[in-house]
This record gives C-alpha cells, sequence and structure tokens, in this order.
C-alpha cells in the first residue's frame, strides 16, 4: 500500500469505528469539562459531581444496546480500529458494569465527603480516566492495547492512593503503589516484546493463528517448528517466559499472590472510597482482560482465515476486515461468512489495493481455514495457562484468607478479603481452560459463573467500604477493636453490614452463596483433578473465612462498647443510611429471581468463543 491508500484505509476504518466508541469518547470529553470547571472560575460553582454521573450516565446509555435486547437479540461482535479493540456481547456487559459502578461510586463520595469541594475536579478526572482505561481492558485485542489500557487504569489510582495529602500513610500508600506498578509493567512490556518477536504480530486472533500454526504435529513435521523439536526449543522458552512475564501484569492488577504486597499497605493508607474503586472496578477489568488473554492465545476463532496472495499466505480477521469501512450501524448487521467476507475484501482490494491488517509467511500453496487441527495444536498453550491459573489462584486464596485472621484493622482486613475473592474468581477461568482441553461443553457456563461472580461482587464490596467511611465519619476510626456493641448505638448499619458480611462468606440465602455456587459448579462440571483440587481448596477456604468475618460480626453485636468512645450517631433515615440500605437490598433480594442475571450474563459470554 502507498501512503495515499493508507490514509485512505485509516480515514475508512475510523468511520467505522468511532461510533462504536462512543461510550469511551464521552468520558473523555467528561473528563475535559472537568477540567474546564478546574480551570474557569465562572464554572467553579458547578457541582462536579453532577458533570461526572451524567457523564458516566450518557455513556452507560450509549453502551447499551437498547434496540437489539428490545428485540431479544444482541450485536454481532466486530473489530474497530484495524482489530486493535473488539466490540462483543462481553465488552458490552462489562462495559456496563464499570459504568454502573462508576456512577454508584461517584454518588458514595458525594456523601462520604471525600474529597471535598477544593479537590472534586481533580478527583473525579482521575477517576473517570482510570474508568477509561478499565474500558479499554475489557475490549481490548492486541498486546500493545493491553500494556496501554493498563497504564491508563493504574496510573490514576496511584494518585488516588494518596489524595488524602495531609496524612503519611496516604502518601506512602501511593509511593509503594507506583513502584510495585512500574516494576510490574516493566515486566509485562518486557514480555510483551517476546511474545511479538517470536510470533511477529501483537493482535491476539493473529498470535493465536501462528501459535496454532507453529505447534500443528503435521506442519511441525513437515518444516520442523518448535513443536517437533520439543521444549528445549529456544522459540518454546522464549514463549513461556513471556507469557509468565505478561501473567505478572495480570496478577498485579488482580492483587493476585505473590504480586499483593502493595495491596493491603496501600487500603489501610488510602481512603475507603479509593479502596472501593480498587478493590471493584480495577479487579472486574483485571478479570475481563484476563478472560481476553486466556481466549486469545487459546482459541483460534472461525473468523481468522488465511488468504494466500502471490504465494504468500495473509492471516485476516474477517470481523475487522468486513467491517473496517463501514459505518457505526455494523453492530446491528449479521456477521458475514468467510466465504461472503473473502470476497468483499478482493473487492475492497482492487480499489484500495492491498488492506493488509497482520501478514505471516506460511508456506502453503492455497487458501484454507485452520480447522480441528489448530485447536488441537493450542492444547499446550491452553494447558500452560491452566497450571498458572490453578496455582496462583489456589495460593492467592488460601494467603488471603489466613493473613485476615491476624488484621485489626478493618480496611487491613478487607485488603486481604479483596485478595482472596482474586482467587475465588479465577477459578472459572481455569474451569474453562479444563472444558477447552477435553472439548467438553460448557464453557459458556463457566464464563457466566464468573461474571454472575463479578456483579454480586459489586455490590458486596462497595457496601463494605461504604459501611467504613460511614463509621469513620461518625467514630473517627477504623479499628475493629472500636466496632464494639455497635448494635446498641447503630443497630440499622450493624445489620446491614452484617448482611454485606455473610454475602462476602457466601452463605444462603444471600447473593454471594450464588456467586461461590456457580463457580463451584463451573468447577465440578470441568471434571478434571486440577479443578477438583480447586475446588476443595475453594470449600476450605470459605470455611476459613467463616472465622474472621464472624469475628468482626461477633464484636459489633456481643461485645461491650468501650467507655472511651463517644456514641455512634447513625441512622438509615440519612442519606447515608439511604446509600447503605439501596447497596445492601440486592444481596437480599437476589435470591428470590436470579434467572434475569443468569440470562444477562450467559449472553454476555456466547460470543468469547465462536468455533
Amino acid at each position: 500500500m502507498n501512503y495515499e491508500q493508507v490514509v485512505h484505509f485509516a480515514i475508512g476504518d475510523a468511520k467505522g469505528s468511532v461510533g462504536l466508541f462512543l461510550p469511551e469518547l464521552v468520558l473523555c470529553g467528561t473528563i475535559l469539562l472537568l477540567l474546564g470547571l478546574r480551570v474557569f472560575d465562572r464554572l467553579a460553582k458547578i457541582p462536579t459531581w453532577l458533570v461526572a454521573i451524567a457523564g458516566c450516565g450518557f455513556a452507560l446509555w450509549l453502551a447499551v444496546p437498547w434496540q437489539e435486547l428490545s428485540t431479544s437479540g444482541l450485536p454481532a461482535p466486530v473489530e474497530i480500529f484495524t482489530g486493535m479493540l473488539v466490540i462483543d456481547s462481553f465488552t458490552l456487559f462489562f462495559r456496563g458494569l464499570l459504568l454502573l459502578f462508576a456512577i454508584l461510586f461517584i454518588i458514595f463520595t458525594q456523601i462520604s465527603g471525600i474529597p471535598d469541594h477544593h479537590d472534586a475536579p481533580d478527583f473525579y478526572t482521575l477517576v473517570l480516566g482510570a474508568t477509561f482505561g478499565m474500558l479499554l481492558m475489557t475490549s481490548a485485542n492486541h498486546l500493545l492495547v493491553i500494556f496501554l489500557a493498563v497504564e491508563m487504569a493504574s496510573v490514576p489510582s496511584y494518585v488516588l492512593a494518596g489524595m488524602l495529602k495531609v496524612r503519611r500513610r496516604s502518601s506512602e500508600a501511593a509511593l509503594k503503589y507506583s513502584i510495585y506498578g512500574a516494576g510490574a509493567a516493566g515486566v509485562m512490556l518486557y514480555g510483551i516484546s517476546l511474545l511479538a518477536g517470536v510470533l511477529g504480530s501483537c493482535h491476539l486472533p493473529t498470535m493465536a493463528q501462528r501459535l496454532a500454526t507453529m505447534l500443528d504435529p503435521a506442519h511441525s513435521a513437515m518444516h520442523g517448528s518448535i513443536a517437533a523439536a520439543g521444549v528445549s526449543d529456544p522459540n518454546w522458552v522464549v514463549l513461556v517466559l513471556g507469557g509468565l512475564m505478561v501473567s505478572v501484569g495480570l496478577a498485579f492488577k488482580l492483587s493476585a499472590v505473590p504480586f499483593h504486597f502493595w495491596c493491603p499497605d496501600v487500603f489501610e493508607g488510602a481512603s475507603a472510597e479509593v479502596n472501593a474503586f480498587l478493590s471493584v472496578a480495577s479487579k472486574a477489568a483485571a478479570l475481563a482482560l484476563l478472560i481476553r488473554v486466556v481466549i486469545g492465545f487459546g482459541t483460534v476463532p472461525h473468523h481468522t482465515v488465511e488468504q494466500t496472495v502471490g504465494g504468500k499466505a495473509e492471516l485476516v480477521s474477517v470481523a475487522g476486515r468486513a467491517e473496517v469501512h463501514s459505518r457505526p450501524e455494523a453492530l446491528k448487521q449479521p456477521r458475514l461468512t468467510v466465504a461472503q467476507a473473502i470476497d468483499k475484501w478482493q473487492d475492497e482490494e482492487a480499489v484500495f489495493g492491498r488492506t493488509d491488517i497482520e501478514q505471516a509467511e506460511i508456506e502453503s500453496p492455497s487458501q484454507q481455514m485452520k480447522g480441528p487441527d489448530s485447536m488441537t495444536a493450542l492444547k499446550r498453550p491452553r494447558q500452560f495457562m491452566l497450571y498458572i491459573v490453578v496455582i496462583i489462584s489456589a495460593i492467592t486464596c488460601t494467603f488471603g484468607n489466613l493473613v485476615a485472621l491476624g488484621q485489626t484493622n478493618i480496611k487491613r482486613l478487607l485488603a486481604y478479603s479483596t485478595i482472596a475473592h482474586a482467587g475465588y474468581m479465577m477459578m472459572p477461568v481455569a474451569a474453562v481452560l479444563a472444558l477447552m482441553n477435553t472439548g467438553q461443553p460448557g464453557v459458556d457456563n463457566a464464563f457466566k459463573s464468573l461474571l454472575i461472580y463479578v456483579f454480586i461482587y459489586l455490590f458486596m464490596n462497595l457496601g463494605a467500604f461504604a459501611v467504613v467511611a460511614f463509621l469513620r465519619n461518625a467514630m473517627r476510626s477504623e479499628e475493629i477493636a472500636d466496632y464494639a456493641g455497635l448494635i446498641r448505638s447503630a443497630p440499622g448499619v450493624t445489620i446491614c453490614f452484617c448482611v454485606i458480611l455473610f454475602s462476602l462468606i457466601g452463605l444462603p440465602p444471600l447473593a454471594g452463596f450464588l456467586g461461590k455456587f456457580a463457580i463451584f459448579e463451573a468447577l465440578v462440571t470441568a471434571n478434571t483433578a486440577p479443578t477438583y483440587a480447586l475446588l476443595v481448596i475453594g470449600g476450605l477456604n470459605t470455611a476459613l473465612a467463616l472465622v474472621y468475618y464472624l469475628r468482626v460480626i461477633k464484636v459489633m453485636t456481643i461485645d461491650a462498647p468501650s467507655e472511651e468512645r463517644p456514641p455512634v450517631e447513625f441512622s438509615l433515615v440519612s442519606m447515608p443510611g439511604a446509600y447503605l440500605v439501596a447497596i445492601t437490598l440486592p444481596l437480599v433480594l437476589m435470591i428470590v429471581d436470579w434467572n434475569v442475571l443468569t440470562q444477562w450474563t450467559l449472553a454476555a459470554c456466547r460470543q468469547l468463543v465462536l468455533n
């Protein structure tokens, strides 16, 4: 392609992509507006929290395909910006989840009083900036976008952790967080360079195709690839090393062991409001990104084809190719078949010349489509990822619960609880990999269990940190011992907190039980030794978590209040009380009819694996 054709191609691609990127663009516009409120004195009187809520609400309205939902349909998956991002039902689910949380979080901060009026523009700018990065994490389809999205979500979080400028612990928390984050980012970027160097691409579907070709037994027997050479082949060693390095960045965002060291100190030093943001939004986005990476390297989607031109085979993403010059209405159109996409591609070549997105020199004399052989070849990478996820999940879950037993500060206890829940939420990913390797049905249900847990986790952890923030304002303490006898002076908030803690344990009939039951069901369905081991570990850890959660409940309901503590006044007939009730009620009422949530989550993950 010459320069003119490249420009024409880029313009045509942008026209078809911008319409599908509107929620993120709305967030960018809201950030600019918030900065304008900070700069111009005449706009200083406008409440910044209202502007932030309005921007998130408008983005949420744009993110949900209301017309398709009203007709019981979902838009077809489509790659945008030449395959850098992918918009499918999974993206739509996490977009809606993150934007809904952003709205609830902004309301929470306005009620709790942090940030104050002076810091509010900066605070909400950082929150929306991090949310923008998290939205990119959920739709990333390219390794460089993954790295940029992780950094865009992380850097504002470093500043948020140090927003309490008058507190030394807050500054210390921000410093530790940024140092750990910089180290993890460097390791992850080096891993990306290794993977891209061996596979010759950063586009996930293309990388999976090339990896499958390298590992395909028939191809390796003919060309002597790394599958024939065995594990001692240097390329295979580099791939393993690169995969481990990329997992470092993902584990850091999940606060998974052994990359969890920042989490307890940051949670203790930062405000409870920031902790709620980090524990919910950051975890949800990191889990979505983990699924993208697992699916990206573990499957070769049907819409990836090879087209031979001049003796060289080109790897072409049909979703990106077919829609690259389309209008924003692309999501409303049915997906083209492989033959139709190839015909359309050839028509485009006649007009624009070669419009290569990704190319690979594969010695193949004819057009072909990688079928079951490619999926069989990817069994080794999936098995590698399975072992990594099982080990990290088991250790993270156990370590978080064990260390939480000895905590005396409620924020540190919830920090280790967050670490433990990260381990729980990685378990369905192991079930997915096991199901894909054995060829059993049920991959959609395994993904569904993770989405159910994440949705419920939003209300559980947001409610827990809301209680901590409101009690901090009422009693000026965050020590568990100071919660003694709280049932006598603040029965309403005590009952809400007990409901949240019981739900975090996973006891019926609360919503937390639905999440854990779905995860354990996925592990049983996988029917493999690693998943059964995770099932046993998850059950034992649930019993272990019962100890430290019940200790907090016992302090609030049975222990006598300290005489040194001033009276605690907290009524549910107030803005904090009403907010707390609104967050707690879904945990109680969801058990009545969870079919709607089940259908939403199942629809959200059906487009992930299209093989």
